[in-house]
């Protein structure tokens, strides 16, 4: 196993962009792995944007920007949402647009407070769907006591913009003494996650391939800030918050792994699949780790805050299946292993590649 270092001569210029040269990847185009939370998303962050915009706000790449106005420490998140199809069992793009940027808040640690909303419309998409997007956002909002207070709308030429892609982004205030970072990971942490995983990936999937289980596969897409007050109402000292979406929790941890310098070890047995899930995942040949989430936390606590934590959550709507899958240590250092159920360990690495598309 080996870890990639990229020196200022592997990069090479292609082509000029003003003074600027545009460095050379592994692709000459943008391809959907881009866009799946992965290894490729992480090579276009790191070579093609932080380089133009590194700041101290920017360069922790955590789910949200937290800085100080006035003596009030704030969080700040945008998002974007390309999911196809727009409605889905479970669920629908208006209140994945709402939930999203509202769980980036809570990951900060933050209570989200307001959001705006930016809708690129494709010339020919019905009203009906666009006032059924626009009455979902409301519920979403009410239900996550958000208020939406500004926005924007463009219309593109038929075939440009695949219905509707919506942007959102929010603001909210992070109380005294809440401090979440990916890089405070500790080792000894405890890693929780509050229920099922790949729920959300696999109800759109069934949609696209046209499966039929014996019960439905909804997706749990969830406004998590609540449950997120209720954890650190129970031990204010959480260390890293995020939600696994795109890459699946495997992705998500790799990053945490890599940002705090730790290694972190999982237990397979203890990671949640609903047995429906895993059915599908085996019929469509896609690992569960690598299956986005919405509606899902993984949380790192203090060894002796993990049964505070743990009880708290699993007292919460969105928390009774909470359960310890893992934990920080002291090896391997930026990677993720996994105790197999068998007794065997694995590398559990980020996601290279793209599982599901346009999947939020």
């Amino acid at each position: 196993m080996t870890t990639e270092v990229i020196e200022k001569d592997d990069i090479e210029p292609v082509a000029t962009i003003g003074s600027c040269p545009l460095p050379i990847t592994d692709h000459q185009e943008i391809v959907l792995a881009h866009g799946s939370g992965g290894k490729l998303t992480q090579q276009l962050i790191q070579r093609m944007v932080l380089p133009h915009f590194k700041n101290e706000l920017l360069n922790p790449l955590h789910d949200g920007a937290m800085f100080s106005v006035n003596g009030t420490k704030l969080a700040f998140s945008t998002d974007s949402f390309v999911v196809n199809p727009i409605f889905f069992p479970g669920g629908d793009i208006g209140e994945l647009a709402i939930n999203g940027t509202v769980n980036d808040l809570a990951m900060c640690g933050a209570r989200p407070l307001h959001l705006s909303a930016a809708f690129i419309l494709e010339e020919g998409l019905p009203m009906a769907e666009f006032w059924r997007v626009i009455q979902s956002m409301q519920r979403a909002a009410r239900a996550a006591g958000v208020n939406l207070v500004t926005g924007d709308t463009k219309v593109v030429d038929r075939g440009k913009g695949d219905k509707i892609f919506i942007n959102t982004s929010g603001i909210g205030i992070v109380e005294a003494g809440v401090n979440i970072h990916p890089q405070r990971a500790q080792v000894g942490d405890k890693i929780i996650i509050n229920g099922p995983i790949a729920v959300h990936g696999i109800a759109i999937m069934s949609v696209r391939e046209g499966l039929a289980f014996e019960t439905e596969i909804a997706s749990d897409t969830a406004p998590l800030n609540g449950l997120v007050q209720t954890m650190l109402a129970a031990a204010p000292d959480i260390h890293v918050l995020r939600d696994p979406t795109r890459g699946g929790i495997t992705s998500t941890l790799s990053e945490i792994a890599e940002q705090a310098c730790v290694g972190i070890r999982l237990e397979e047995a203890s990671i949640p699949i609903g047995e429906d899930v895993k059915g599908a995942c085996e019929i469509l040949g896609l690992d569960p780790l690598y299956v986005a989430n919405e509606g899902k936390l993984v949380a790192f606590v203090r060894p002796d805050d993990s049964g505070r934590v743990l009880s708290a959550m699993r007292d919460h709507p969105l928390g009774r299946e909470a359960a310890i899958i893992g934990e920080v240590v002291a090896d391997h250092h930026g990677y993720v292993t996994m105790k197999t159920r068998v007794g065997g360990n694995r590398v559990v690495d980020m996601l290279s590649g793209e599982q599901l598309p346009r999947i939020c």
